[in-house]
Protein backbone atom coordinates (compact mmCIF):
# COMPACT_ATOMS: atom_id res chain seq x y z
CA UNK A 1 0.00 0.00 0.00
CA UNK A 2 2.68 2.41 0.99
CA UNK A 3 4.83 1.64 -2.22
CA UNK A 4 1.02 2.56 -4.08
CA UNK A 5 0.68 5.67 -2.39
CA UNK A 6 3.92 6.98 -3.33
CA UNK A 7 3.94 5.95 -7.11
CA UNK A 8 0.23 8.01 -6.97
CA UNK A 9 2.29 11.20 -4.81
CA UNK A 10 5.22 10.67 -7.59
CA UNK A 11 2.41 10.78 -10.70
CA UNK A 12 0.91 13.93 -8.99
CA UNK A 13 3.80 15.56 -9.27
CA UNK A 14 4.81 14.98 -12.45
CA UNK A 15 1.70 16.18 -13.51
CA UNK A 16 1.21 18.83 -11.51
CA UNK A 17 4.91 19.65 -12.56
CA UNK A 18 4.28 19.33 -16.96
CA UNK A 19 0.73 21.70 -16.02
CA UNK A 20 3.22 24.38 -14.42
CA UNK A 21 5.50 24.06 -17.66
CA UNK A 22 3.43 24.15 -20.05
CA UNK A 23 1.04 27.72 -18.58
CA UNK A 24 5.06 28.73 -18.03
CA UNK A 25 5.52 28.23 -21.94
CA UNK A 26 1.87 29.65 -22.45
CA UNK A 27 2.49 32.79 -20.52
CA UNK A 28 6.34 33.06 -22.70
CA UNK A 29 4.48 33.10 -26.46
CA UNK A 30 1.94 35.21 -25.10
CA UNK A 31 4.67 37.64 -24.52
CA UNK A 32 6.39 37.14 -27.74
CA UNK A 33 2.41 37.86 -29.45
CA UNK A 34 2.32 40.65 -27.26
CA UNK A 35 5.90 42.02 -28.31
CA UNK A 36 5.38 40.91 -31.81
CA UNK A 37 2.08 43.12 -32.21
CA UNK A 38 3.60 46.14 -30.06
CA UNK A 39 6.74 46.42 -33.09
CA UNK A 40 3.91 47.49 -35.48
CA UNK A 41 1.43 50.22 -35.22
CA UNK A 42 -0.99 49.06 -32.56
CA UNK A 43 -3.54 50.18 -29.98
CA UNK A 44 -0.77 51.44 -27.51
CA UNK A 45 1.57 53.44 -29.63
CA UNK A 46 -0.08 54.10 -33.45
CA UNK A 47 3.07 54.43 -34.59
CA UNK A 48 4.55 51.01 -33.48
CA UNK A 49 7.91 50.49 -31.40
CA UNK A 50 9.94 49.13 -34.09
CA UNK A 51 12.99 48.13 -31.98
CA UNK A 52 11.34 45.64 -30.04
CA UNK A 53 10.61 43.50 -33.56
CA UNK A 54 14.63 42.66 -33.07
CA UNK A 55 14.02 40.99 -29.61
CA UNK A 56 10.14 40.21 -29.80
CA UNK A 57 10.05 36.90 -30.49
CA UNK A 58 12.84 35.74 -28.30
CA UNK A 59 10.48 34.18 -25.97
CA UNK A 60 8.68 31.91 -29.06
CA UNK A 61 11.94 30.62 -29.60
CA UNK A 62 12.94 29.33 -25.82
CA UNK A 63 9.42 27.41 -26.20
CA UNK A 64 9.82 26.30 -29.31
CA UNK A 65 13.34 24.00 -27.75
CA UNK A 66 11.79 23.92 -24.21
CA UNK A 67 8.86 21.92 -25.92
CA UNK A 68 7.79 18.32 -26.10
CA UNK A 69 7.24 17.38 -30.06
CA UNK A 70 3.17 16.49 -28.83
CA UNK A 71 2.67 19.92 -27.59
CA UNK A 72 4.79 21.76 -30.07
CA UNK A 73 1.65 21.75 -32.77
CA UNK A 74 -0.86 23.35 -29.70
CA UNK A 75 1.44 26.18 -29.49
CA UNK A 76 1.66 26.81 -33.00
CA UNK A 77 -1.47 26.93 -33.07
CA UNK A 78 -1.70 29.39 -29.82
CA UNK A 79 0.91 31.39 -31.00
CA UNK A 80 -0.82 31.97 -34.18
CA UNK A 81 -3.86 32.99 -32.79
CA UNK A 82 -2.54 35.19 -29.98
CA UNK A 83 -0.35 37.29 -32.31
CA UNK A 84 -2.72 37.69 -34.84
CA UNK A 85 -5.69 38.73 -32.57
CA UNK A 86 -3.38 41.58 -31.15
CA UNK A 87 -1.81 42.55 -33.89
CA UNK A 88 -5.11 42.85 -35.71
CA UNK A 89 -7.62 44.20 -33.42
CA UNK A 90 -8.84 46.44 -35.63
CA UNK A 91 -10.20 43.96 -37.57
CA UNK A 92 -13.63 43.27 -34.67
CA UNK A 93 -14.07 46.98 -35.32
CA UNK A 94 -15.00 46.27 -39.10
CA UNK A 95 -16.63 42.83 -38.18
CA UNK A 96 -16.11 40.91 -35.37
CA UNK A 97 -16.68 37.84 -37.93
CA UNK A 98 -13.17 38.63 -39.57
CA UNK A 99 -11.63 37.23 -36.07
CA UNK A 100 -13.04 34.14 -37.05
CA UNK A 101 -11.24 34.05 -40.67
CA UNK A 102 -7.96 36.13 -39.57
CA UNK A 103 -6.68 34.60 -36.62
CA UNK A 104 -7.72 30.87 -37.45
CA UNK A 105 -5.31 31.23 -40.98
CA UNK A 106 -2.35 31.97 -39.05
CA UNK A 107 -3.26 29.02 -36.45
CA UNK A 108 -2.95 26.75 -39.53
CA UNK A 109 0.07 28.53 -40.74
CA UNK A 110 2.12 28.26 -37.33
CA UNK A 111 0.66 24.79 -36.89
CA UNK A 112 2.73 23.82 -39.60
CA UNK A 113 5.90 26.29 -38.92
CA UNK A 114 6.75 25.76 -35.18
CA UNK A 115 7.37 21.78 -35.71
CA UNK A 116 10.07 22.87 -38.54
CA UNK A 117 11.60 25.76 -36.41
CA UNK A 118 11.33 22.63 -34.01
CA UNK A 119 13.19 20.15 -36.43
CA UNK A 120 15.89 22.89 -36.99
CA UNK A 121 16.47 23.20 -33.39
CA UNK A 122 16.56 19.52 -32.55
CA UNK A 123 18.52 18.23 -35.88
CA UNK A 124 21.51 21.36 -35.13
CA UNK A 125 21.33 22.08 -31.51
CA UNK A 126 24.50 24.77 -31.42
CA UNK A 127 23.33 26.38 -34.98
CA UNK A 128 19.46 25.87 -35.62
CA UNK A 129 18.80 28.80 -35.08
CA UNK A 130 20.35 29.98 -38.71
CA UNK A 131 17.69 27.71 -40.31
CA UNK A 132 14.84 28.98 -38.28
CA UNK A 133 15.33 32.38 -39.33
CA UNK A 134 15.59 31.28 -42.63
CA UNK A 135 12.26 29.37 -42.43
CA UNK A 136 10.81 31.85 -40.70
CA UNK A 137 11.51 34.26 -43.93
CA UNK A 138 9.98 31.76 -46.19
CA UNK A 139 6.82 31.40 -44.61
CA UNK A 140 6.54 35.28 -44.47
CA UNK A 141 7.20 34.78 -48.34
CA UNK A 142 5.35 31.91 -48.75
CA UNK A 143 2.08 33.09 -46.97
CA UNK A 144 1.71 36.57 -49.06
CA UNK A 145 0.95 34.05 -52.09
CA UNK A 146 -2.28 32.53 -53.43
CA UNK A 147 -6.00 33.42 -52.61
CA UNK A 148 -4.90 33.86 -48.87
CA UNK A 149 -2.12 36.04 -49.45
CA UNK A 150 -1.63 38.66 -47.03
CA UNK A 151 1.35 40.56 -45.72
CA UNK A 152 0.13 41.76 -42.95
CA UNK A 153 2.83 41.44 -39.75
CA UNK A 154 5.99 40.39 -42.13
CA UNK A 155 8.42 41.68 -39.54
CA UNK A 156 10.26 43.85 -42.11
CA UNK A 157 7.23 46.08 -42.15
CA UNK A 158 7.76 47.21 -38.61
CA UNK A 159 11.14 49.49 -39.74
CA UNK A 160 9.38 51.54 -41.92
CA UNK A 161 10.30 54.15 -39.80
CA UNK A 162 14.65 53.15 -39.55
CA UNK A 163 14.98 54.90 -43.25
CA UNK A 164 18.49 53.76 -42.92
CA UNK A 165 18.17 49.89 -42.62
CA UNK A 166 14.98 49.94 -45.16
CA UNK A 167 17.69 50.54 -47.93
CA UNK A 168 18.38 47.01 -48.33
CA UNK A 169 15.05 46.79 -49.50
CA UNK A 170 16.15 48.00 -53.08
CA UNK A 171 18.05 44.65 -53.40
CA UNK A 172 16.40 42.09 -51.39
CA UNK A 173 13.13 43.28 -51.06
CA UNK A 174 11.40 43.80 -47.37
CA UNK A 175 12.29 39.82 -47.26
CA UNK A 176 16.15 40.89 -46.19
CA UNK A 177 14.68 43.27 -44.04
CA UNK A 178 13.13 40.62 -42.24
CA UNK A 179 15.27 38.54 -41.88
CA UNK A 180 17.98 40.87 -40.29
CA UNK A 181 15.13 41.51 -37.42
CA UNK A 182 14.07 37.69 -36.85
CA UNK A 183 17.65 36.47 -36.53
CA UNK A 184 18.51 38.50 -33.00
CA UNK A 185 15.72 36.89 -31.67
CA UNK A 186 16.53 33.19 -32.88
CA UNK A 187 20.16 33.76 -31.87
CA UNK A 188 19.65 34.82 -28.16
CA UNK A 189 16.44 32.53 -28.03
CA UNK A 190 19.25 29.73 -28.20
CA UNK A 191 21.23 31.34 -26.24
CA UNK A 192 18.55 31.69 -23.26
CA UNK A 193 16.77 28.00 -24.50
CA UNK A 194 18.15 26.71 -20.97
CA UNK A 195 16.06 28.77 -18.96
CA UNK A 196 16.30 29.20 -15.35
CA UNK A 197 14.65 26.29 -13.85
CA UNK A 198 17.70 25.97 -11.53
CA UNK A 199 17.49 29.64 -10.63
CA UNK A 200 18.62 33.22 -11.21
CA UNK A 201 22.52 32.79 -11.02
CA UNK A 202 22.38 28.97 -12.78
CA UNK A 203 20.57 30.68 -15.91
CA UNK A 204 22.67 33.50 -16.59
CA UNK A 205 25.93 30.49 -16.41
CA UNK A 206 24.10 28.86 -18.77
CA UNK A 207 23.50 31.94 -20.83
CA UNK A 208 26.79 32.73 -20.84
CA UNK A 209 28.44 29.45 -21.71
CA UNK A 210 26.28 29.30 -24.80
CA UNK A 211 27.09 32.78 -25.28
CA UNK A 212 30.89 31.44 -25.92
CA UNK A 213 29.86 29.43 -28.86
CA UNK A 214 27.11 32.25 -30.06
CA UNK A 215 30.16 34.73 -29.87
CA UNK A 216 31.40 34.60 -33.43
CA UNK A 217 28.09 34.49 -35.28
CA UNK A 218 26.95 37.56 -32.89
CA UNK A 219 30.05 39.40 -34.26
CA UNK A 220 29.25 38.06 -37.63
CA UNK A 221 25.66 39.87 -37.70
CA UNK A 222 26.75 42.89 -36.20
CA UNK A 223 29.06 43.38 -38.84
CA UNK A 224 26.31 42.82 -41.38
CA UNK A 225 24.01 45.19 -39.87
CA UNK A 226 26.73 47.77 -39.66
CA UNK A 227 27.08 47.01 -43.60
CA UNK A 228 23.54 47.63 -44.19
CA UNK A 229 23.78 50.93 -42.21
CA UNK A 230 26.35 51.45 -44.27
CA UNK A 231 24.56 50.92 -47.36
CA UNK A 232 21.52 52.73 -45.97
CA UNK A 233 23.51 56.12 -45.56
CA UNK A 234 25.46 55.91 -49.29
CA UNK A 235 23.01 54.03 -51.45
CA UNK A 236 20.14 57.01 -51.09
CA UNK A 237 19.11 58.15 -54.62
CA UNK A 238 19.37 61.89 -55.34
CA UNK A 239 16.71 63.31 -56.91
CA UNK A 240 17.02 67.19 -56.63
CA UNK A 241 17.48 67.41 -60.16
CA UNK A 242 14.12 65.40 -61.11
CA UNK A 243 11.06 66.69 -62.27
CA UNK A 244 8.56 67.91 -59.79
CA UNK A 245 4.52 67.19 -59.96
CA UNK A 246 2.69 68.72 -57.96
CA UNK A 247 -0.61 66.99 -56.38
CA UNK A 248 -4.05 67.46 -54.80
CA UNK A 249 -5.06 64.24 -52.58
CA UNK A 250 -8.78 64.89 -51.66
CA UNK A 251 -9.34 63.19 -48.25
CA UNK A 252 -13.25 63.45 -47.93
CA UNK A 253 -13.82 61.04 -44.56
CA UNK A 254 -17.17 59.75 -46.03
CA UNK A 255 -17.22 56.35 -45.58
CA UNK A 256 -18.22 54.89 -48.97
CA UNK A 257 -19.44 51.91 -47.64
CA UNK A 258 -22.68 53.43 -46.27
CA UNK A 259 -24.47 53.15 -49.68
CA UNK A 260 -27.48 55.14 -50.49
CA UNK A 261 -28.64 58.17 -52.67
CA UNK A 262 -28.38 60.77 -49.53
CA UNK A 263 -24.75 59.08 -48.80
CA UNK A 264 -23.25 59.54 -51.91
CA UNK A 265 -24.43 63.19 -52.60
CA UNK A 266 -23.09 64.35 -49.39
CA UNK A 267 -19.66 62.71 -50.30
CA UNK A 268 -20.17 64.53 -53.74
CA UNK A 269 -20.47 67.74 -52.31
CA UNK A 270 -17.50 67.42 -49.86
CA UNK A 271 -15.15 66.07 -52.50
CA UNK A 272 -16.58 69.20 -55.28
CA UNK A 273 -16.07 71.56 -52.05
CA UNK A 274 -12.17 70.67 -50.99
CA UNK A 275 -11.41 70.18 -55.06
CA UNK A 276 -12.27 73.89 -55.93
CA UNK A 277 -10.46 74.85 -52.71
CA UNK A 278 -7.55 72.88 -53.59
CA UNK A 279 -7.42 73.92 -57.44
CA UNK A 280 -6.68 77.16 -56.39
CA UNK A 281 -3.16 76.02 -55.33
CA UNK A 282 -3.05 75.03 -59.34
CA UNK A 283 -1.81 71.21 -59.27
CA UNK A 284 -0.99 69.27 -62.12
CA UNK A 285 -3.40 66.88 -60.96
CA UNK A 286 -6.22 65.80 -58.66
CA UNK A 287 -6.81 62.84 -57.18
CA UNK A 288 -9.69 61.38 -55.03
CA UNK A 289 -9.49 57.99 -53.29
CA UNK A 290 -10.75 54.43 -54.07
CA UNK A 291 -14.58 54.79 -54.61
CA UNK A 292 -14.79 57.69 -53.10
CA UNK A 293 -17.45 58.15 -56.15
CA UNK A 294 -19.37 55.06 -56.32
CA UNK A 295 -21.95 55.37 -59.01
CA UNK A 296 -20.37 54.13 -62.15
CA UNK A 297 -19.14 57.43 -63.97
CA UNK A 298 -19.24 54.89 -67.51
CA UNK A 299 -22.48 53.04 -66.70
CA UNK A 300 -24.65 55.87 -65.68
CA UNK A 301 -23.48 57.76 -68.75
CA UNK A 302 -24.91 54.97 -70.97
CA UNK A 303 -27.95 53.34 -69.04
CA UNK A 304 -29.97 55.15 -67.16
CA UNK A 305 -31.11 52.10 -64.79
CA UNK A 306 -30.99 54.65 -61.64
CA UNK A 307 -32.24 58.01 -62.23
CA UNK A 308 -30.90 59.52 -58.39
CA UNK A 309 -27.25 58.02 -59.80
CA UNK A 310 -27.73 58.91 -63.28
CA UNK A 311 -28.70 62.83 -61.64
CA UNK A 312 -25.25 62.40 -59.36
CA UNK A 313 -23.08 61.12 -62.20
CA UNK A 314 -24.19 64.30 -64.47
CA UNK A 315 -23.53 66.68 -61.73
CA UNK A 316 -19.88 65.41 -61.39
CA UNK A 317 -19.72 65.27 -65.10
CA UNK A 318 -20.66 68.40 -65.44
CA UNK A 319 -18.00 69.80 -62.92
CA UNK A 320 -15.10 68.21 -64.69
CA UNK A 321 -16.10 69.29 -68.22
CA UNK A 322 -15.35 72.99 -66.34
CA UNK A 323 -11.37 71.80 -64.76
CA UNK A 324 -8.50 72.33 -66.71
CA UNK A 325 -6.82 69.98 -64.31
CA UNK A 326 -7.59 65.78 -65.07
CA UNK A 327 -8.38 63.85 -61.96
CA UNK A 328 -8.22 60.15 -61.13
CA UNK A 329 -10.90 59.04 -59.35
CA UNK A 330 -11.98 56.00 -57.14
CA UNK A 331 -15.10 54.62 -58.96
CA UNK A 332 -16.95 51.45 -59.41
CA UNK A 333 -16.84 50.50 -62.63
CA UNK A 334 -20.18 48.63 -64.30
CA UNK A 335 -19.92 46.82 -67.57
CA UNK A 336 -22.39 44.48 -69.47
CA UNK A 337 -20.09 41.15 -69.97
CA UNK A 338 -21.43 37.74 -71.33
CA UNK A 339 -21.52 35.46 -68.06
CA UNK A 340 -21.12 31.46 -68.56
CA UNK A 341 -24.60 30.99 -70.34
CA UNK A 342 -23.71 33.27 -72.67
CA UNK A 343 -25.95 35.90 -71.38
CA UNK A 344 -25.37 39.40 -70.81
CA UNK A 345 -25.23 40.45 -66.98
CA UNK A 346 -23.52 43.68 -65.26
CA UNK A 347 -20.29 42.90 -63.57
CA UNK A 348 -18.51 45.20 -61.31
CA UNK A 349 -15.01 46.08 -61.25
CA UNK A 350 -13.42 48.13 -58.29
CA UNK A 351 -11.66 50.83 -60.50
CA UNK A 352 -9.83 54.05 -61.49
CA UNK A 353 -10.99 56.45 -64.18
CA UNK A 354 -8.36 58.96 -65.81
CA UNK A 355 -11.00 62.09 -66.58
CA UNK A 356 -9.66 64.77 -68.36
CA UNK A 357 -11.08 67.08 -71.54
CA UNK A 358 -14.38 66.08 -70.67
CA UNK A 359 -14.50 62.61 -70.81
CA UNK A 360 -12.96 59.18 -69.36
CA UNK A 361 -9.36 59.31 -70.87
CA UNK A 362 -8.75 55.57 -69.37
CA UNK A 363 -9.85 52.57 -67.09
CA UNK A 364 -7.73 50.71 -64.21
CA UNK A 365 -9.34 47.94 -62.77
CA UNK A 366 -8.14 45.93 -59.56
CA UNK A 367 -6.21 42.88 -60.34
CA UNK A 368 -5.66 42.01 -56.77
CA UNK A 369 -8.68 41.66 -54.97
CA UNK A 370 -8.98 41.10 -51.20
CA UNK A 371 -10.13 37.68 -50.07
CA UNK A 372 -13.68 36.87 -48.49
CA UNK A 373 -14.51 40.77 -48.86
CA UNK A 374 -14.04 41.24 -52.55
CA UNK A 375 -14.35 37.63 -53.84
CA UNK A 376 -14.16 34.49 -53.35
CA UNK A 377 -13.53 32.04 -55.99
CA UNK A 378 -15.09 28.66 -54.63
CA UNK A 379 -18.79 29.44 -55.24
CA UNK A 380 -19.31 25.81 -56.11
CA UNK A 381 -17.20 23.81 -54.04
CA UNK A 382 -18.31 25.91 -50.76
CA UNK A 383 -21.71 27.46 -51.39
CA UNK A 384 -22.52 27.23 -47.78
CA UNK A 385 -19.75 30.05 -47.17
CA UNK A 386 -20.38 31.66 -50.03
CA UNK A 387 -23.93 32.10 -49.29
CA UNK A 388 -22.64 32.75 -45.49
CA UNK A 389 -20.24 35.99 -47.11
CA UNK A 390 -23.40 37.44 -49.09
CA UNK A 391 -25.84 37.63 -46.46
CA UNK A 392 -23.09 39.20 -44.52
CA UNK A 393 -23.54 42.15 -46.92
CA UNK A 394 -20.00 41.08 -49.06
CA UNK A 395 -19.86 43.31 -52.19
CA UNK A 396 -18.34 40.82 -54.50
CA UNK A 397 -15.65 42.69 -57.68
CA UNK A 398 -14.28 40.88 -60.84
CA UNK A 399 -11.04 40.77 -60.91
CA UNK A 400 -8.95 42.91 -63.93
CA UNK A 401 -6.68 41.93 -66.32
CA UNK A 402 -4.32 44.75 -67.45
CA UNK A 403 -1.65 46.96 -65.69
CA UNK A 404 -2.65 50.11 -66.62
CA UNK A 405 -0.19 53.01 -66.87
CA UNK A 406 -1.74 55.94 -67.09
CA UNK A 407 -0.55 59.56 -68.99
CA UNK A 408 -1.31 62.74 -67.42
CA UNK A 409 -0.20 66.14 -66.42
CA UNK A 410 3.16 65.33 -68.29
CA UNK A 411 3.67 62.27 -65.73
CA UNK A 412 3.36 58.29 -66.52
CA UNK A 413 1.88 56.84 -63.38
CA UNK A 414 -0.08 53.41 -61.73
CA UNK A 415 -2.62 53.55 -59.17
CA UNK A 416 -2.89 50.17 -57.70
CA UNK A 417 -5.84 49.84 -55.22
CA UNK A 418 -5.55 49.98 -51.56
CA UNK A 419 -4.90 46.53 -50.34
CA UNK A 420 -2.50 46.24 -54.00
CA UNK A 421 0.00 48.11 -52.37
CA UNK A 422 1.00 45.33 -50.21
CA UNK A 423 2.53 43.29 -52.42
CA UNK A 424 5.85 44.14 -53.83
CA UNK A 425 5.84 42.14 -56.48
CA UNK A 426 2.52 43.51 -58.06
CA UNK A 427 4.05 47.24 -57.88
CA UNK A 428 7.34 45.73 -59.39
CA UNK A 429 5.37 44.83 -62.28
CA UNK A 430 3.50 48.36 -62.73
CA UNK A 431 7.30 50.06 -62.70
CA UNK A 432 8.14 47.36 -65.13
CA UNK A 433 5.56 48.66 -67.17
CA UNK A 434 6.06 52.17 -67.33
CA UNK A 435 4.80 53.99 -64.74
CA UNK A 436 7.34 56.61 -63.07
CA UNK A 437 4.96 57.63 -59.69
CA UNK A 438 2.70 54.59 -57.55
CA UNK A 439 -0.53 56.55 -56.91
CA UNK A 440 -2.37 54.11 -53.79
CA UNK A 441 -6.38 54.61 -54.20
CA UNK A 442 -7.36 53.41 -50.32
CA UNK A 443 -10.31 53.48 -48.43
CA UNK A 444 -9.14 52.13 -44.87
CA UNK A 445 -12.15 54.54 -43.04
CA UNK A 446 -13.69 51.09 -42.05
CA UNK A 447 -10.96 50.25 -39.41
CA UNK A 448 -11.76 53.22 -37.33
CA UNK A 449 -8.05 52.70 -36.10
CA UNK A 450 -4.94 54.96 -37.05
CA UNK A 451 -3.00 52.56 -36.16
CA UNK A 452 -4.32 49.74 -39.08
CA UNK A 453 -4.60 53.17 -41.39
CA UNK A 454 -0.37 53.47 -40.31
CA UNK A 455 0.12 49.78 -40.81
CA UNK A 456 -0.90 49.70 -44.46
CA UNK A 457 0.88 53.12 -45.21
CA UNK A 458 3.99 51.16 -43.61
CA UNK A 459 4.24 48.88 -46.37
CA UNK A 460 3.86 51.57 -48.69
CA UNK A 461 7.19 53.19 -47.80
CA UNK A 462 8.27 49.56 -48.93
CA UNK A 463 6.84 49.93 -52.45
CA UNK A 464 9.22 53.57 -52.75
CA UNK A 465 12.51 52.10 -51.60
CA UNK A 466 12.00 48.43 -53.55
CA UNK A 467 11.60 50.54 -57.22
CA UNK A 468 13.04 54.17 -56.31
CA UNK A 469 10.17 55.65 -57.17
CA UNK A 470 7.62 58.25 -55.85
CA UNK A 471 4.39 56.69 -53.80
CA UNK A 472 1.08 58.73 -53.62
CA UNK A 473 -1.36 57.89 -51.23
CA UNK A 474 -4.82 59.33 -51.63
CA UNK A 475 -7.49 58.02 -49.35
CA UNK A 476 -10.46 58.32 -47.88
CA UNK A 477 -10.17 58.90 -44.34
CA UNK A 478 -6.20 58.60 -44.03
CA UNK A 479 -2.72 57.97 -44.11
CA UNK A 480 -2.92 60.32 -46.79
CA UNK A 481 0.59 61.33 -47.53
CA UNK A 482 3.46 61.59 -50.24
CA UNK A 483 6.53 59.19 -49.95
CA UNK A 484 10.06 59.79 -51.38
CA UNK A 485 11.86 57.24 -53.70
CA UNK A 486 13.96 56.37 -50.73
CA UNK A 487 11.03 55.79 -48.27
CA UNK A 488 10.53 59.07 -46.18
CA UNK A 489 7.41 60.60 -46.01
CA UNK A 490 7.22 64.20 -47.24
CA UNK A 491 3.97 65.25 -46.59
CA UNK A 492 0.76 63.93 -44.62
CA UNK A 493 -2.22 65.02 -43.70
CA UNK A 494 -3.99 64.04 -40.20
CA UNK A 495 -6.30 60.89 -40.34
CA UNK A 496 -9.99 60.64 -40.33
CA UNK A 497 -9.78 64.28 -41.18
CA UNK A 498 -11.95 66.45 -43.92
CA UNK A 499 -8.92 68.42 -45.97
CA UNK A 500 -6.77 68.24 -48.71
CA UNK A 501 -3.00 67.72 -49.48
CA UNK A 502 -0.99 69.75 -51.84
CA UNK A 503 2.57 68.46 -52.19
CA UNK A 504 4.95 68.71 -54.92
CA UNK A 505 6.18 65.62 -55.48
CA UNK A 506 9.81 64.57 -57.58
CA UNK A 507 9.29 62.18 -61.07
CA UNK A 508 12.29 60.14 -60.27
CA UNK A 509 12.87 57.55 -62.83
CA UNK A 510 16.67 57.38 -63.43
CA UNK A 511 17.45 54.05 -61.64
CA UNK A 512 16.27 50.49 -61.76
CA UNK A 513 16.73 48.67 -58.71
CA UNK A 514 17.78 45.17 -58.65
CA UNK A 515 14.38 44.37 -56.96
CA UNK A 516 12.46 45.96 -59.81
CA UNK A 517 15.00 43.77 -62.61
CA UNK A 518 13.99 40.32 -60.39
CA UNK A 519 11.67 40.90 -57.64
CA UNK A 520 11.59 38.61 -55.28
CA UNK A 521 14.81 36.64 -55.41
CA UNK A 522 15.42 37.21 -52.29
CA UNK A 523 12.64 35.52 -51.04
CA UNK A 524 13.01 32.57 -53.54
CA UNK A 525 16.22 31.68 -52.10
CA UNK A 526 14.99 31.55 -48.42
CA UNK A 527 12.47 29.22 -49.39
CA UNK A 528 15.19 26.78 -50.76
CA UNK A 529 17.16 27.02 -48.63
CA UNK A 530 14.44 26.44 -46.30
CA UNK A 531 12.88 23.00 -47.81
CA UNK A 532 16.62 22.12 -48.33
CA UNK A 533 17.12 22.64 -44.05
CA UNK A 534 14.16 21.00 -43.32
CA UNK A 535 14.91 17.88 -45.74
CA UNK A 536 18.87 17.36 -43.97
CA UNK A 537 17.03 17.71 -40.60
CA UNK A 538 14.61 15.22 -40.64
CA UNK A 539 17.27 12.94 -41.83
CA UNK A 540 19.59 13.60 -39.32
CA UNK A 541 16.94 13.26 -36.87
CA UNK A 542 15.84 10.11 -38.22
CA UNK A 543 19.58 9.02 -38.06
CA UNK A 544 19.70 9.85 -34.36
CA UNK A 545 16.76 7.44 -33.63
CA UNK A 546 17.76 4.84 -35.42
Amino acid sequence: MEVKSARNLNSNYRKKGALTEVLIELFLLSVGGLLFALSFPSFISEWGWFPLAFFALIPVFVVIHRSTWPRIFFYGIFFGFVSYAIFNFWLAKFSPLTLFIVPPIYSFYFLLVFPMLKAADTAFPKYGYILQSIIWVAYEYLRTKGFLGYSYGNLGYSQYLFTPIIQIASITGVWGVSLLIVYPSALLGNAFKDGFKEGFNSGIVRFKKNMKYLLVPALVYAGIFASVLLYGFIGKVDYSASKSWKTALIQQNVDPWKGGTKPYERSLNILLKLSREAVLQNPDIVIWSETSFVPGIDWHTRYRTDIDKYLLVKRLVDFLKDQKQPYVIGNDDGQLEKNEDGKEVRVDYNATVLYEKGKIIDTYRKLHLVPFTEYFPFKKTLPRIYEWLVNADTHFWKRGTKYTVFDAAGVKFSTPICFEDTFGNLIRNFVRKGADVIVNMTNDSWSYSVAAEIQHMSMAVFRAVENRRTVIRSTNGGITCSIDPNGKILDLLKPFKEGFLVSSVPVYKDKTTLYTRWGDWFAMLMVFLAITGIIVSLVRLFVKKN
